[in-house]
């Protein structure tokens, strides 16, 4: 195997938070000795998830074995994850920030599997994945995100499971939604059909405009190249987007 040296784009002080985290996690379950230091498991998890590398070459490159790469990162994934926020405190802290109103949108994590997996086969996108419903900011912050789902649920029943246009109408916040979401009550959502008049014409252009910058929330987690196909168990889809949430805001 050939070894080589590689940037990965990412702040000193995201490093030094995960670094952390890990640090307090092993003085708390007095653990003495592992094979990598805290700042390496964290350098380690965080190349897995920015980089999507493969657990056998992360072991080889920081030389440890492939069970204990995998360990590093369960562990360090899940304690990023805990520090995501529940669907309330996100609404109360959008809330707070006075925010003119809010963007929900739903995404698919792809995953590798086969035809014969069809609960996981999303006929909008024509691919195998799970669906992630995903609450961001007017200016494309991403504020909550969900818990996963076969990406045959679409949006508008995935966003009732969790129920996040309840909570989000309970809090008083204007919603923004795609077409995916119509039929709800309170979301704003585009009008839909052929030769619609010039006032909707207009008023969707309008929705587009201010969803847009919302929507760039998705976009900031497939830059976690872990997301873009998934070789792990689906249903951690989830808790790696919800890892991934923390620390996006960490380099915001």
């Amino acid at each position: 195997m050939l070894f080589y040296r590689a940037a990965l784009p990412l702040s000193s002080g995201t490093l030094s938070y995960v670094s952390g985290i890990i640090r307090r996690h092993r003085k708390s379950i007095r653990s003495r000795w592992r094979r990598l230091n805290c700042g390496k498991q964290a350098l380690l998890v965080l190349a897995y998830l920015r980089k999507g590398e493969a657990f056998a070459e992360l072991a080889a490159g920081f030389a440890v074995g492939t069970t204990t790469a995998w360990r590093y990162v369960e562990e360090t994934v899940a304690l990023l994850a805990a520090r995501a926020p529940k669907l309330r405190t996100a609404i109360r802290d959008a809330t707070k920030a006075g925010h003119a109103y809010v963007v929900v949108d739903g995404t698919l994590i792809p995953i590798d599997r086969v035809a014969a997996n069809r609960p996981f086969y999303s006929g909008k996108h024509k691919k195998h994945g799970m669906n992630l419903q995903v609450i961001a900011s007017p200016a494309g912050d991403i504020l909550w995100v969900s818990g996963p789902l076969p990406g045959s649920v679409h949006d508008k029943k995935a966003e009732w499971i969790w129920g996040v246009l309840a909570e989000l109408e309970a809090a008083g916040l204007v919603v923004l939604a795609d077409k995916g979401y119509q039929g709800s009550t309170y979301a704003k959502t585009p009008y839909k059909g052929k030769n619609k008049p010039q006032s909707q014409k207009d008023a969707n252009r309008a929705h587009a405009k201010l969803r847009a910058p919302g929507e760039r929330a998705n976009a900031q987690l497939k830059t976690w190249k872990i997301l873009r196909k998934l070789r792990c168990c689906p249903w951690k889809a989830g808790q790696l987007a919800k890892a991934i949430h923390v620390l996006q805001n960490r380099e915001a």
